[in-house]
């Protein structure tokens, strides 16, 4: 499974989460068992972003809402590109994961599932938490 796939699992989990508004690691491992992923560095992987988004998930949001115009509300964000962002900004803010392949990964999950609008959307945002803190950023373009 590569890289791409795994992140695409781990907004699937997210996204059953986002709609049942509950975090449990039972899901997550259904989920995991149902799909027959096996590989340790997945399985790893998808655990600790569903963990991550859930236990940061007020500061993701302050973040998402930084961004958004004046006139838009959290509210307006369809469930996806939120699921999304809020996947993406747990990426660049608390791992490791060079901004440009968040980025581009979260546009690529936002053109799957998203409507005609969510990649432009999307983009705009995560550049937007990327601009926020540049010196940080720079260093994460390896």
């Amino acid at each position: 499974m590569n890289m791409s796939a795994i992140r695409e699992s781990a907004f699937q989990v997210l996204f059953a989460q986002e709609m049942q508004k509950d975090f449990l690691e039972e899901q997550v491992d259904l989920y995991l068992a149902e799909n027959k992923i096996q590989e340790i560095d997945a399985k790893n992987y998808i655990m600790d972003v569903t963990k991550g988004v859930s236990k940061n998930n007020s500061e993701i949001l302050e973040k998402i809402k930084k961004y958004l115009k004046p006139e838009w509300k959290l509210e307006r964000i369809s469930k996806i590109n939120l699921v999304i962002l809020k996947l993406a900004i747990y990426e660049l803010t608390y791992t490791e994961t060079p901004f440009k392949v968040v980025i581009n990964e979260a546009v690529e999950l936002s053109k799957k599932y998203g409507d005609d609008t969510s990649s432009v959307f999307v983009n705009g945002i995560l550049a937007s938490v990327v601009g926020e803190n540049p010196d940080e950023n720079r260093t994460n373009n390896s």
